[in-house]
């Protein structure tokens, strides 16, 4: 959505649903966002509530008919969706190889991504993709107003 293109959509669906818990709502995403999708479906009773992936909805008539649930009081999650509510009580580091988990932690110890390349003798592109990958499994999509890397340090540091 714009304007910055990132979570404006969910933040307005969790605000929507904390206003008026009764509204019925259904977020279209390109991704899994644990946070606010727990937010969305805590609002209210629970009932006239959908969280659906872009790329999983194929048919229109499936669309519709998840549109026509949700309207009616249902409540509508993306299998997918629930998978990752469901794995969201877990360390989070669980999902990184212990390649990932060693970037992580010397970028915990403040190291740039060139004095990482030159420690682990890989490029800075790999460390680059590395850290790609480290945010993406550590479910911290871009965002205006946070910086990621620093997340991603309090995550490891937490765990």
């Amino acid at each position: 959505m714009p304007p910055g293109f990132q979570d404006e959509g969910l933040r307005a669906a969790v605000a929507l649903r904390a206003g008026r818990p009764g509204l019925p709502v259904l977020v279209l995403s390109q991704y899994v966002q644990r946070s606010y999708a727990a937010d969305l479906l805590d609002t209210g009773d629970g009932t006239g509530v959908g969280y659906l992936l872009k790329d999983r909805v194929g048919q229109v008539e499936e669309f519709l008919d998840a549109l026509a649930r949700v309207a009616d009081g249902g409540t509508v999650v993306d299998p997918e969706v629930v998978r990752q509510l469901l794995r969201r009580h877990r360390d989070p580091l669980d999902a990184l190889t212990p390649r990932e988990r060693e970037v992580l932690g010397l970028v915990a110890e403040g190291h740039s991504n060139g004095a990482i390349a030159r420690r682990l003798v890989v490029t800075e592109a790999a460390v680059g993709k590395h850290i790609g990958n480290i945010l993406a499994k550590l479910d911290l999509p871009p965002a205006e107003d946070t910086h990621r890397r620093v997340l991603a340090v309090l995550t490891y540091l937490r765990a």
